[in-house]
């Protein structure tokens, strides 16, 4: 099986990362495909984290980058939420709150029908990430 697997849903780009572990190593490869995809002038993508068991910090960021990629030509991201300790790692930094997530595939697509979107363009994003606490 391929570690990325894009996929068209009409005007949408669904990205599927079929990784247990995504981390630095495999960031720069979906990082190429997700700016060739607005490249081409998709302003609609899915990033579909469902196989996902562990994100690092620079594969969050390439999500982030891609975000700011989009925002400033209208476009749009969805995020299909990952399993286990990544959706941890991914509520306590925060990320979450900048996304638009969901659950299942079928969601995420209709979430663009509905409009069910954020205006992030004039958001500004601040590294490192901080951890929220626990308590």
């Amino acid at each position: 099986m391929e570690d990325f697997k894009r996929t068209m849903h009409g005007d949408i780009v669904v990205e599927t990362v079929n990784l247990t572990r995504a981390t630095y190593k495999e960031a720069g490869m979906l990082k190429f495909f997700l700016k060739k995809d607005i490249m081409k002038g998709f302003r609609k993508i899915v990033i579909d984290l469902s196989q996902c068991e562990f994100i690092d910090s620079t594969f969050i960021g390439v999500l982030v980058i891609t975000l700011k990629d989009l925002a400033k030509i209208s476009g749009e991201l969805r995020i299909i939420q990952p399993v286990s300790l990544a959706n941890t790692i991914l509520a306590m930094t925060g990320t979450f709150d900048i996304f638009n997530v969901s659950d299942t595939l079928e969601q995420a697509l209709k979430s663009f029908e509905f409009g069910d979107s954020q205006d992030f363009s004039k958001r500004e994003y601040v590294f490192p990430l901080k951890i929220k606490s626990m308590g």
